[in-house]
């Protein structure tokens, strides 16, 4: 088994974490993301900030992992928060409605890092400049 494209450090004061992911958010890496993130809840963190700012991939169990966090979170009496996301995962974000959960948005907004200038937008689809074909038939036109 490969070992895992993703780095995890955890600087806290007081109530309070910064987790810093680096790397890679997927299917082999989320339950790193998930444990890291119960283990605040467990050392009694109620404010979690998680940098994403190193992030180079994140798919949907990424996602899942941060959208479960912040229930768990916010059942705890405390908050979640995503801050510098790459494109992508404002992009992903911002495709599933979640920005309100994650980054403490209205529903639909993409957000602007904490400290930074504003997120990329994520790139124009392609022109098509033929018409879409179906990729499978049944043999009719």
């Amino acid at each position: 088994m490969p070992i895992p494209q993703l780095n995890i450090y955890r600087h806290d004061r007081e109530s309070r974490a910064l987790i810093t992911l680096a790397g890679e958010i997927d299917l082999d890496t989320a339950p790193l993301v998930r444990e890291s993130l119960e283990g605040c809840l467990r050392d009694g963190i109620r404010t979690i900030d998680i940098d994403l700012i190193t992030v180079t991939f994140c798919d949907c169990s990424g996602l899942n992992a941060f959208l479960h966090a912040s229930q768990q979170t916010t059942a705890a009496g405390g908050s979640l928060q995503l801050h510098h996301p790459p494109a992508l995962v404002a992009r992903l974000v911002e495709l599933t409605g979640s920005g309100f959960l994650l980054l403490g948005l209205p529903f639909g907004r993409l957000p602007a890092p904490l400290q930074g200038g504003p997120v990329p937008a994520a790139p124009a689809a392609p022109r098509r400049l033929a018409p879409v074909v179906p990729a499978l038939s049944s043999g009719v036109l």
